[in-house]
């Protein structure tokens, strides 16, 4: 399954800095058996942040951006998402953020977003190298659930009874 890593930075983009945090996300998706070809690096513009989601949608099943999720006013990515998602996984950013408390007790500033177009999904993570992999880390077990359904697999096993105690 092909994924795409599109990191959002001003200074990634500029080259005043290098990037690790999306390597890092796209190691993590190859050992979860994605095909992750590139790094796409954009800059923190609204625009850009979201005509790029829009392009990549095109080419892979699952986005993954790095950076601009917190509230510096440059920090525009959840924005951007929202902007071209056609609907809007509250639980998934939920969830990293929870997870993320047990590393930082920053993790409820990130304002991190998931959604969906049309088959494809997109997950937002935070810029830092270790927050971007332990919220990935967090949602991968949705991941290939979600991306099942949104290919049409949308068959239920229901789950085998509880024994009761007597």
């Amino acid at each position: 399954m092909k994924a795409v890593v599109i990191t959002v930075s001003d200074s990634c983009f500029q080259g005043l800095r290098s990037d690790r945090s999306g390597p890092g996300v796209a190691l993590r998706l190859r050992q979860a058996g994605f095909t992750v070809n590139d790094n796409r690096i954009v800059p923190d513009e609204l625009g850009e942040i979201a005509a790029e989601i829009r392009e990549q949608a095109g080419r892979a099943r699952l986005i993954v951006t790095t950076g601009g999720t917190g509230i510096a006013l440059r920090d525009v990515t959840p924005d951007a998402t929202r902007l071209v998602c056609d609907r809007i996984l509250d639980g998934f950013g939920e969830h990293m953020r929870r997870e993320g408390l047990k590393e930082t007790p920053f993790a409820p500033m990130s304002r991190a977003v998931s959604g969906t177009i049309g088959t494809t999904l997109v997950v937002n993570v935070p810029g830092s190298p270790q927050a971007a992999v332990t919220s990935l880390e967090a949602i991968l077990p949705l991941i290939s659930h979600a991306l099942a359904l949104l290919s049409g697999d949308t068959e239920h096993s229901e789950p085998a009874p509880t024994p009761q105690k007597e």
